[in-house]
């Protein structure tokens, strides 16, 4: 007995491969227009979207390629004509290689590009078999044509996954190998000279620097378009080795420092923001690939090929072929010349080809052409989308209203059977806001004072070094930036005299962290700072941005906790059980409702999954009664160290900032938090960095991008260059 009804079954075998070629094609038409939008959004669905689109456009071209290589002799009954099924195995071999716009959905998926090698190999082979099946037939050389255009766009693919592996990807930027000055040869001159008692003495000349004008580094801003991308790409020429932790020299950092402490912090995010689009297009298109004159003979091959095929095949007789079938040719033929001229003007006009002109005229032109033949900008909300490089939007994460808004048990129960429990609290929990100008600037203006500052103890170091000869404070001088940004609040707290706060940064990070968080929250609500003052917006400035990175640093620690990683440490389980008795404390003195009342509220917010949002006079009388808690021993003593809870540790935290002068306070919160951003962004893996670049970007990215432009960090060790010794003979 068959399962499957009979026709059912003759429809799927008349019809699979006709839909099977077409929905490849669709798909290849979603991605080319779609894929890049990644970068511009951190939405959720979208990118869900994306990547069903990324997995079905590979395995629905595998599976046809496969039905026609598997049933060959079955299908050409249904084609009618079997040159024609060879005609259309190419296509799939072409569907296989992908658009420009998107090679990879994640860094892993370069990883295997041997596993992409592998498949070419497959099939290639496969299609070859189709086609050697129909070698003699009148679509002979439209095949051979469009079998050369296949191979070419999947190998373009292959060889852009294995450039942006990141194993190749630092070995392509590795310099040559350097032994530096002949140390034997010079001490056998020296012994010799000794042996036979001519004084000689050895003098150390310092190599001398590079020209300064042969830097590849900007020497002036600006503010217009072409020079940003200019400029954003000459430091992705030198920057793009943060993702795999190379080293740069103090010349790089000096010229970096330099250029970036002339620029307003809108222009410092610009360039950073074309920078890391070139990073983005290097890890997960074929930018780098296609983006050459090789790459430009082999796409204009590509074309020329699909289009004299496409002409082959409108001169052929067809009388013999189904009109659906000479449909699907034609559908084929078409939308694969399309999609090959839509990538050849996406990549003439693209940010790459416009910095690789080497006159200002010809790239003016091309940027010209370029905003007025993407008709699509006209249209502003359309236009504000694609003209943003990044989301420009963070998230966040409250843990005191994830406190008093719980889902149900039974619910939570559910959630984690299937896998889908950090889904739904992001779904549920997590909000999001546009990073405006004030918190750029902000941050920008906190880490070039720190550069500031690094530069100053470094010259201080210096001005010793010479007077000393110290070996040791050599070494010392090159730590002086690193040591800066190690800083997680108490630099800060140093600086402002605010010693009895101390206590508070000298945990763990993420114990810092969430203490802090809460401590904000805290303060927020209880000085009345969700209450928005129109006519003193300059004054309210500071708890705004607090609460803003506040929970913002939250959401990363608990729900980008892979990202997170390295200076996480158990803030999972800390923030659990910081939640627990938070919810504990929050029911605390309320009655027991009947089964009843229970019965009837679960029935009534059923379709919410929990409670109702809390308002803000809600959070403030909680905040306040958090606040009426006696803290007079420290919880550890009281509780044990069992439970990792910090909640009234932080109530502490928040008591002591009462102390300090309302305006003191938040200017100083703000400041720590923004120590806080830039140590978790300084000590994540570059590689959770380049990940994000495909999901929106985060400001943290920005962050970490920023703090190596000006300096600060462990990437510059490069001081000196080769020291020239001399033998000098004295009398």
């Amino acid at each position: 007995m068959n399962i499957i009804p009979k026709d059912l079954k003759e429809s799927w075998d008349d019809w699979n491969l006709r839909c099977a070629v077409l929905f490849s094609l669709f798909l290849q038409i979603l991605l080319i227009f779609c894929a890049s939008s990644r970068k511009r959004t951190g939405n959720m669905i979208m990118t869900f979207f994306i990547w069903s689109f990324y997995l079905l456009a590979d395995w629905i071209a595998a599976f046809a390629v496969g039905l026609i290589a598997n049933g060959y002799k079955e299908c050409d009954k249904k084609v009618q004509s079997d040159d024609l099924l060879a005609f259309w195995a190419p296509f799939l071999l072409l569907h296989l290689g992908g658009p420009d716009t998107i090679t990879a959905f994640a860094l892993e998926d370069n990883e295997l590009w041997l596993r992409h090698l592998l498949g070419l190999v497959i099939q290639l082979v496969a299609v070859v078999y189709v086609f050697l099946e129909s070698v003699w037939k009148d679509l002979s050389i439209p095949t051979t044509l469009m079998l050369v255009a296949g191979i070419i766009k999947y190998a373009e693919r292959t060889r852009a996954l294995y450039l942006a592996c990141l194993g190749n990807f630092k070995e392509s930027m590795l310099p040559p190998p350097d032994a530096g000055p002949n140390y034997a040869q010079l001490m056998e001159e020296y012994s010799s000279k000794h042996r036979s008692n001519i004084p000689v003495t050895i003098i150390i000349a310092p190599e001398k620097r590079a020209d300064p004008s042969a830097s590849s580094v900007p020497k002036k801003a600006s503010s217009d378009c072409i020079s940003e991308m200019e400029d954003g790409y000459k430091f992705y020429k030198i920057f793009r080795g943060l993702i795999v932790d190379h080293m740069f020299s103090f010349q790089e950092r000096n010229d970096s420092r330099k250029f970036f402490s002339k620029l307003r912090s809108d222009q410092a995010f610009r360039v950073m923001e074309v920078e890391l689009n070139f990073m983005y297009d290097a890890l997960y298109t074929k930018m780098v690939v296609v983006n050459n004159k090789i790459g430009y003979f082999f796409r204009f091959i590509c074309t020329g090929c699909i289009a004299a095929s496409l002409t082959l095949f409108a001169s052929y007789h067809k009388h013999r072929m189904q009109k659906f079938d000479i449909g699907v040719s034609y559908a084929l033929l078409i939308g694969a010349l399309g999609l090959d001229v839509i990538a050849i003007i996406k990549l003439i006009f693209s940010d790459w080809t416009i910095v690789l002109q080497k006159t200002s005229t010809t790239k003016r032109w091309i940027y010209s052409i370029r905003e007025k033949l993407f008709f699509y900008k006209l249209w502003k909300p359309c236009g504000s989308f694609f003209d943003r490089r990044w989301c420009n939007r963070i998230s966040q994460h409250s843990l005191i209203r994830y406190s008093l808004r719980e889902r149900f048990k039974w619910c939570n129960k559910l959630a984690e059977v299937f896998g889908l429990k950090d889904l739904l609290d992001e779904i549920q929990y997590k909000k999001t806001m546009t990073v405006d100008k004030d918190v750029k600037e902000f941050i920008f203006q906190e880490l070039e004072e720190k550069a500031q500052n690094a530069q100053n103890e470094e010259q201080k170091a210096q001005n010793e070094e010479q007077k000393a000869q110290n070996e040791e404070q050599k070494a010392g001088k090159s730590r002086i930036a690193k040591e800066i940004c190690s800083g997680r609040g108490d630099w800060i707290l140093s600086q402002n005299a605010c010693h009895s706060l101390l206590w508070s940064v000298e945990k763990e990070f993420d114990e810092c962290l969430l203490m802090w968080h809460i401590a904000t929250e805290l303060c927020y609500y209880t000085d009345g700072k969700q209450k928005k003052n129109p006519n003193d917006e300059k004054e309210e400035e500071d708890p705004r941005l607090s609460k803003l990175l506040s929970e913002y640093m939250l959401y990363l620690l608990v729900m980008r906790a892979t990202m997170m990683s390295a200076v996480a440490g158990i803030g999972q389980i800390r923030f659990q059980d910081t939640c627990a008795e938070a919810k504990k404390f929050f029911r605390r003195g309320q009655p027991e409702p009947s089964w009843f009342k229970k019965f009837c509220e679960q029935i009534k917010k059923l379709f919410c999954m929990g409670q109702s949002k809390p308002t803000d006079e809600d959070i403030s009388a909680y905040c306040r009664k958090l606040l009426s808690v006696e803290t007079v021993v420290k919880p550890i003593k009281v509780k044990g160290d069992r439970s990792k809870s910090v909640l009234f540790d932080a109530c502490m935290l928040a008591k002591d900032l009462e102390k300090l002068n309302e305006k003191k306070r938040w200017k100083i919160m703000s400041k720590v938090w923004v120590e806080l951003l830039s140590y978790a962004a300084s000590h994540c893996r570059a590689s959770a960095h380049a990940q994000q670049l495909s999901k929106g970007g985060e400001l943290i990215t920005f962050t970490w991008l920023l703090m190596a432009h000006f300096g600060l960090g462990d990437q510059f060790r490069i001081e000196e260059g080769h020291a020239r010794a001399k033998l000098i003979v004295t009398k």
